[in-house]
């Protein structure tokens, strides 16, 4: 008996090849982002974990985006006809950095597509895998997953609740995700979904209280302090977003060690669990 998922098994396998080179002025405009004031950025500098999302972005044309600020269906994505897009999570090996200033290349791959149905309707999963080559040789390996759904309920306003001490040993940081931010990041991965920036649109149509934090930003602030606290490079970093967040109050980020890396989470206002990530140390080389 066919599934659903088997009206996509077309894409499965299929691929894409992009090509970026990888200059300067997307880091810089990063570093002012977030506030990051020593980290080397010129060219031939190493490029820090995630900020490839600055590159690679997909030129679609104007006419070519949804109403929604998203692409239209078809092409390197299956023709998926759920309306709401989310980037779920992330799986990443960094090799070698990328250096700013040399032509890259990602190699692109749908690896599998399913359909199931969840407590809020049909789901659709998207595994797609990239990896990234400077001179031929593979500088990193990243494996998303997209999940397409159906439009729910409306979203209600998150409650503002007094966050717990932390444990010890543990670190906090408190980030308040105001339009200004939110803006700078969509401009900068060239995000045109609306729900970031359109606070209108976000709320009378997809039913949200505000604008959406992007999960790739919440993402990258989770990083951005496990480098700050890491006692070597990130040789690993995996992510899963659990619940939105949204611009109407600072939300939590906290950093603990483990065995061989960091445990990372972002809380939302009221103390529930927005993304769980895991920040796993470069293994020494040997010879």
């Amino acid at each position: 008996m066919a599934t659903a998922g088997d009206q996509y098994a077309a894409w499965v396998g299929r691929r894409e090849l992009t090509e970026d080179d990888l200059c300067l002025a997307p880091a810089l405009a990063a570093a002012a982002m977030l506030d990051d004031t020593t980290t080397p950025i010129d060219r031939g500098s190493c490029l820090p974990p995630l900020w490839h999302w600055f590159y690679f972005v997909p030129r679609v044309a104007q006419a070519r985006l949804g109403a929604d600020g998203h692409p239209e269906r078809g092409g390197f994505m299956p023709p998926i006809p759920f309306p709401r897009r989310m980037f779920a999570g992330a799986r990443l090996r960094f090799h070698r950095p990328l250096i700013i200033g040399r032509s890259a290349t990602r190699e692109s791959e749908i690896r599998a597509v399913s359909v199931k149905v969840g407590r809020s309707g049909p789901l659709a999963f998207v595994s797609v895998v990239h990896r990234f080559f400077q001179n031929g040789d593979l500088h990193l390996e990243e494996e998303q997953d997209i999940v397409y759904r159906e439009p729910g309920p409306a979203v209600p306003r998150p409650r503002v609740a007094g966050w717990s001490p932390p444990a010890s040993g543990m670190r906090t940081r408190l980030v308040t995700p105001d339009p200004r931010l939110l803006f700078r990041f969509s401009a900068l991965t060239f995000n045109a979904h609306r729900i970031h920036y359109d606070r209108p649109y976000a709320m009378a149509e997809e039913g949200y209280p505000g604008l959406v934090v992007h999960g790739p930003l919440t993402a990258l602030l989770l990083c951005e302090f496990a480098r700050a606290e890491a006692e070597r490079p990130i040789g690993e970093f995996s992510f899963r977003a659990l619940a939105p967040l949204f611009d109407l109050a600072p939300f939590r980020l906290l950093c603990s060690p483990e065995e061989g890396g960091l445990a990372l989470e972002a809380q939302g206002p009221d103390g529930s669990e927005a993304m769980r990530a895991s920040a796993r140390f470069s293994t020494p080389q040997t010879g």
